[in-house]
């Protein structure tokens, strides 16, 4: 049975409609759950349609994606991921949980970021068989079970540093007044360069980069909620200690201006 949970974040300006494009994430199974945030499942069918641009915020985590001629394994994708869809087509997708692909390589997952790599490459000859299985599957239920027994048949030892970069990022992207390194070393008696080397090794960015990720994040959830802004007091809100800065990584992260991207979702 589906065990279909809540909308995906950091989706950027999706003006698409149920049929025309479909974005699903799924709870995984106990055992593999340690390791696995969610699996996810895009379809669009584009066929009377325009090319639709889809762009989406950057996560701390690894993801095997499948797709027919596009298969592959990332690592974190430190820019926003463009790409334009035409067509009719479907990405089954497996989002590990920050911290959780550590276990699967025991080297430093920094070697993933911002690169792509086949799936073989990782998990062996069984990797060719689990993409052909997904692309030759509709069913939901199905694709949750065979992404469940694929993880299962490689799972590695729990890995406590997993739990822990999980609860320390569940902080950083629930608690607004965390803005600053110091906060999580201090909350989770840390030295801050335990905690950036831990980050290194298990995430692959720095724990800086995942606050201000998270907050951009926040961000956007902001300005879909409203048409009226007060720039000044969400800088802050969001730990800024300026406008300008603010709205200087919102650009560098976006392409556009708060004021621009809130414009552009009212067109």
């Amino acid at each position: 049975m589906q065990r279909q949970i809540g909308k995906p974040r950091g989706i950027l300006r999706s003006k698409l409609h149920p049929g025309i494009f479909d974005h699903s994430r799924h709870a995984p199974a106990e055992d593999t759950g340690f390791f696995v945030e969610h699996y996810w499942i895009v379809s669009w069918d584009l066929s009377r349609h325009e090319p639709y641009l889809a762009e989406t915020l950057p996560h701390p985590s690894v993801h095997i994606t499948i797709e027919k001629e596009r298969s592959g394994l990332g690592g974190v994708k430190k820019g926003k991921f463009s790409r334009w869809l035409e067509g009719k087509g479907r990405v089954f997708g497996i989002k590990f949980r920050p911290g959780g692909f550590y276990p699967f390589i025991k080297t430093s997952v920094s070697k993933l970021t911002d690169r792509i790599v086949p799936i073989y490459s990782v998990f062996g000859e069984s990797a060719l068989q689990f993409e052909r299985n997904i692309l030759m599957t509709e069913d939901k239920n199905r694709l949750i079970d065979l992404a469940d027994r694929f993880i299962r048949s490689h799972l590695p030892e729990q890995d406590e540093n997993v739990d822990l970069i999980h609860r320390i990022t569940n902080v950083i992207m629930y608690d607004r007044s965390v803005t600053k390194v110091d906060d999580i070393a201090d909350r989770f008696d840390l030295s801050k360069r335990t905690l950036q080397r831990l980050f290194s090794l298990y995430v692959g960015v720095t724990p800086k980069w995942v606050i201000q990720r998270y907050r951009l994040h926040e961000a956007v959830e902001q300005l879909a909620e409203n048409t009226k802004v007060d720039w000044a007091s969400l800088a802050l809100d969001l730990g800024y200690f300026d406008q300008a800065h603010f709205i200087k990584d919102f650009r560098n992260l976006i392409g556009r201006t708060p004021e621009e991207y809130l414009l552009g979702r009212k067109m």
